[in-house]
Order: C-alpha cells, then structure tokens, then sequence
C-alpha cells in the first residue's frame, strides 16, 4: 500500500430510512443504461419509451482499491417492471473472483440472485434485517420484487473490482419475473442466456 492508498479514520452517513447519503454522492442507473440486460427486448424499449426511469443507485465511498481496505456503501433499487421482469441492478462478478460480499437489507423486498461460473445458482430473501451472504466466485444482483425502494448495505474487499463486462455478454441463467397468475415472485430460465 502506498502513501496515497492509506486511509484514515472517518465517519460516514447513511440514512436508515431511505439509504441515501449526505456526503456521498450518488451513482444512477437509469433504464436506457441496462440494454440487453432484460430478457424481453422489446418491453425495454417500451418502457424506455414511457420516459427513462431511474432503476436504482448507489453511494460508494470511494476507497482505495488497495489490499486490507473495505469498500461499502448502500444500493437502493426503485420498484417497477420492465414487462413482467422486476428492476434490478446490472450484477457482476469481482475481478478477484474468489472475493466475497456481504448485503444487509435496510428496507424493502426483493431477491439476492447469484450464480456462479460452474453453472450453480441460489436466491435469498431481501427483507429488512436479512444478510445476505454472496461466496466468492458468484456473479450477483439485487432484484426489487416489492412496492418500495429495496435498500441494501453492502461490504467487500476493496480490491475485487467489478466485472459487469461478463452478466453484460453472457447475462444470467435465471431472471426474476412476477408470476401472472399469482402476482409474486417466479425464477425462469432466461431465454437470451448465452
């Protein structure tokens, strides 16, 4: 670590109700950023069509990539659809793919999906108070399958850097669609799985 990587003692705020942050500002992801990334190509450019709606966003802290740091920050993801899919973040994989993370859910519902490379994939409940553990070596994303913003805290080795490149070529083996018949959550194969 260098001079410049070290970090000092600080405090940062995040609110408990809505998971922003006073201090940080934060990074947007509006639906017309995701092409590809929803199975239904074109219920995205409907959706785009009826104005371009902010999917999610999340404050990171901006520390140092370095060995022995740890990043975190809060995500929050917007409720919606784009057709029957529910909004989600992009996913990713850590560059340092053996890097785990951990998600605390502040408020909100929804799905952790993860899967990893070996073609193995889980999803755990979101709801206020759950942690999520993601392994090392799996790819995942936040799906908001409730009413309200999906609030998340997370932390992970500074270092692992993201790998969004991979979900955006390859995408997911499963998406997280609202069941027509029953109005709730249903994990299908994803049809543009490549």
């Amino acid at each position: 670590m260098t001079i410049n990587e070290i970090v000092k003692p600080f405090t940062a705020y995040f609110s408990l109700n809505n998971g922003l942050s006073d201090n940080k500002p934060a990074l947007r992801r509006f639906l017309s950023q995701m092409p590809g990334m929803y199975a239904d190509d074109e219920a995205f450019r409907a959706a785009i069509g009826e104005g371009d709606r902010l999917a999610y966003e999340f404050h990171e802290l901006g520390i140092p990539e370095s060995d022995g740091n740890l990043a975190f920050g809060t995500s929050i993801v917007y409720p919606g659809k784009v057709g029957a899919e529910y909004y989600m973040t992009k996913g990713h994989y850590h560059n340092v793919l053996d890097t785990a993370e951990v998600y605390y859910c502040i408020g909100g519902h929804g799905l952790m999906l993860m899967e990893n490379p070996e073609g193995e994939w889980d999803a755990q409940p979101f709801a206020p108070g759950n942690a999520v553990y993601v392994p090392g070596r799996y790819a995942h994303r936040s799906i908001n399958t409730g009413k309200e913003p999906l609030i998340t805290f997370y932390v992970f080795r500074a270092d692992a850097g993201h790998d969004y490149g991979t979900i955006e070529t390859k995408g997911f083996r499963k998406i997280v669609v609202e069941d027509p018949d029953g109005g709730h959550p249903s994990i299908v194969d994803n049809p543009k799985w490549k």
